[in-house]
Formats: structure tokens, C-alpha cells, sequence
């Protein structure tokens, strides 16, 4: 990373129905292993001054994506739809419901990262080869460099968060779009 880099953590869908127990969701064990990583960097984030965004699925019981085999949840306005009590989350951080996978999807997100002039988008949260990686594919798409934070991040197996991951590690974008551990990337901005 260039030092002249903004960066803002943007944390996708760590939210309380992906986190509920009861409902057996193969994603949840894997999601809960990844926290301590996340507010390790959530505490490096705010040591430094930088933004840090919440983003979590706002989802309406007709929505369009509810009419495959998936599941209504995260249904805006519901206990489940909100951020998990275990994350360093503070009143001063950005939370931002979204209507579908990408943070950056009718939300506004682009004016708002812009105007604290943040330069590079650093992408944890669940799941990496949904939310995650149309979060960040997103981000380069409107011109932000783009790191996937690998530990901070979950699929519903480790083969497909490797997988996913794996396509992205050595790619033709490097380096406005990387791959990298969350430590790694932080130290390389300080």
C-alpha cells in the first residue's frame, strides 16, 4: 500500500441472524473464529483515526433474492438485521443497512467514502464469496483500491473461502486489488 492511502474497514453482514445458534447456519462456527481478528483491526482502524463502516443486510420478506431457495433473514429493522454485540462497534461508526449483497448498492456509500477522502477500501465480514467479494468488486469498480482482509473473513466452508480467495491472490488489478492478512496490511499502512 502507498502511505498517501485513506483507508476506511468496511465489515460486511456480521449480524446477529448469522450468528444465531438455533438455526444451524454452517457459516456461523467459521464467522464466530474470525472476531478477534476483526476488532483487532476495528482497534488499529480507530487508533489511527480511520473510518470504520458496518454494513449489514436490510432485507423486506418480498424481496426478489427470497425467491430462490434462500431464506428470508436479516429483515430490516429486526434484532436479526443488527451488528453483533461481540465487535468493537462505537456510536461514532458508520453503520450501514444495505438492500442486497454489495455495501455499495443503492446506500450512498461511494459520496460518503469520498468525502473523508478515503482512497482504499479494506473488506471483512461474511461471506467471502458473496457479500465480501461483490463488496470489494464494488469498491474497484468506483475506483477505490481494494484489499480483502483474508482472516477477517468467512464462507460457509474454509474450501470456499480459500477457493474464492485463491482467484484473487495473484490477478492482473494487483496491486489495487490484493489479498492479504489483516496485520500485514495494517503495519503496511503505518
Amino acid at each position: 500500500m502507498e502511505n498517501k492511502d485513506k483507508p476506511a474497514l468496511l465489515i460486511i453482514d456480521m449480524v446477529k441472524d448469522n450468528f444465531d445458534e438455533k438455526k444451524g447456519l454452517p457459516i456461523t462456527p467459521l464467522a464466530k473464529a474470525i472476531i478477534p481478528a476483526i476488532n483487532r483491526t476495528i482497534d488499529a482502524f480507530r487508533k489511527a483515526g480511520w473510518p470504520i463502516i458496518f454494513s449489514t443486510d436490510a432485507f423486506h420478506k418480498e424481496d426478489f433474492i427470497f425467491k430462490g431457495r434462500m431464506k428470508p433473514h436479516s429483515l430490516a429493522g429486526t434484532t436479526g438485521a443488527e451488528v453483533i454485540d461481540e465487535l468493537h462497534r462505537l456510536e461514532e461508526d458508520y453503520w450501514l443497512p444495505k438492500p442486497r449483497f454489495s455495501a455499495f448498492f443503492k446506500t450512498g456509500l461511494e459520496d460518503w467514502l469520498r468525502a473523508k477522502g478515503v482512497t482504499l477500501c479494506a473488506v471483512a465480514g461474511i461471506a467471502t464469496n458473496f457479500c465480501v467479494l461483490t463488496t470489494a468488486m464494488d469498491a474497484l469498480c468506483h475506483d477505490f483500491k481494494v484489499v480483502i482482509l483474508e482472516d477477517c473473513t468467512a464462507a460457509t466452508s474454509t474450501q470456499i473461502h480459500e477457493n474464492t480467495l485463491n482467484l484473487y491472490r495473484k490477478n492482473p488489478l494487483f496491486p489495487l486489488f490484493r489479498v492479504m492478512q489483516s496485520q500485514e496490511f495494517v503495519d503496511s499502512l503505518l
